[in-house]
């Protein structure tokens, strides 16, 4: 390619640079918190994260939310509940919590990135997203 050549692209290069070079961003810029939880339902103390889930009759709440984790962080979940049940966490391991009527605690760990739903399946409902990076 001749200099000419070049020099016609020596501008296109400077501003594909620019423009990718604010595209970077920081994190500096993001709420610290980007969970979709609201305060009442979930909390960070330390390094565990934790969430109250509440059944009443065929309701849960929260119900959908996402969680955010880092991998290997512990969600500390709490479960009330009027009746026994069984949440599925379909993590890899599979994870399954039995609760019974009442107030229960349960640790859960994620080992993999990724997003990890929480779910019942009698009845049939979403109850958390874990967003675990």
């Amino acid at each position: 390619m001749s200099r000419r050549g070049l020099s016609r692209l020596a501008p296109l290069a400077l501003v594909l640079a620019l423009g990718l070079s604010a595209c970077g961003g920081s994190d500096d810029d993001t709420p610290s918190s980007q969970s979709s939880e609201s305060p009442s339902s979930s909390s960070s103390s330390g390094d565990a994260v934790a969430v109250t889930v509440t059944r009443d009759g065929d309701t849960f709440t929260p119900n959908g939310e996402r969680v955010e984790l880092e991998v290997g962080q512990t969600l500390d979940l709490t479960i009330t509940s009027d009746v026994a049940g069984e949440l599925h966490v379909h993590s890899t391991p599979e994870q399954e919590i039995a609760y019974d009527a009442g107030t229960s605690e349960h640790e859960i760990t994620i080992d993999r990135p990724g997003v990890v739903e929480v779910e019942s399946h009698e009845p049939a409902s979403i109850i958390l997203q874990l967003e675990v990076r």
